[in-house]
């Protein structure tokens, strides 16, 4: 998935470019060839970010996508989604919305990151799940019940239906207004896909203002 050289050093550049105008289909950003319905309100632009707890990359990119999320006005929705390939993604893709539904995630997303990033634990099995859980307010119980929950289940399904549509292949990526796909790789970094993601959503403005 590595560009050309060129390509990449385009793509470091762009943090003082990134604009609607500037950025080329193809080379920053990709169209996907099956849009997917918005989530949000119709005023709003969505930004999806896709993402797996075990991959490297997207821990790294936590840091300046959050500040970027933090920067965005009210007419931006940022959300997060976890991707579905099987395995352990799915297993914390289940870890991901049962602390949605325990109410928990804020407070538990980049700790359960860090986790596994930096101290190296093992968080794929719903066990040590639940006792990571279970430091957030909730019992052990209480966050196996909602592991196994239909509405967490339905949660997962979803999330899985919406990859497949947009045909992912990989993460992190971020889908703005179902439409356009950043990438490592197309962004020429990650600290550059927060730039050009802002770059579209300004796109999607201009457009929805014609």
């Amino acid at each position: 998935m590595l560009k050309p050289l060129m390509l990449v050093l385009a793509g470091l550049a762009l943090p003082g470019l990134a604009s609607a105008q500037s950025l080329v289909e193809g080379e920053h950003y990709e169209v996907l060839d099956n849009p997917v319905e918005p989530q949000v309100e119709e005023e709003r632009i969505e930004v999806t970010e896709a993402f797996w707890y075990g991959c490297p990359h997207c821990y790294n990119l936590e840091e300046p996508l959050n500040a970027w999320v933090a920067e965005q006005p009210e007419d931006v929705a940022f959300q997060r989604m976890p991707a579905t390939m099987g395995g352990d993604w799915n297993t914390h893709a289940f870890a991901f919305y049962a602390a949605q539904q325990l109410g928990i995630l804020d407070d538990l997303h980049d700790d359960f990151f860090h986790a596994i990033h930096e101290e190296g634990r093992d968080l794929t099995d719903p066990d040590a799940i639940a006792e990571f859980f279970s430091n957030y307010g909730v019992s052990e119980a209480e966050a196996q019940e909602a592991l196994g929950s239909f509405g967490v289940k339905g949660k997962v399904n979803q999330a899985h239906a919406r990859m497949r549509q947009m045909q992912l292949m990989g993460v992190p990526a971020l889908i703005v207004d179902g439409r356009y796909l950043v990438s490592p790789s197309s962004a020429g970094s990650l600290d550059n896909m927060p730039q050009v993601a802002g770059a579209l959503v300004e796109r999607v403005r201009e457009e929805r203002a014609d």
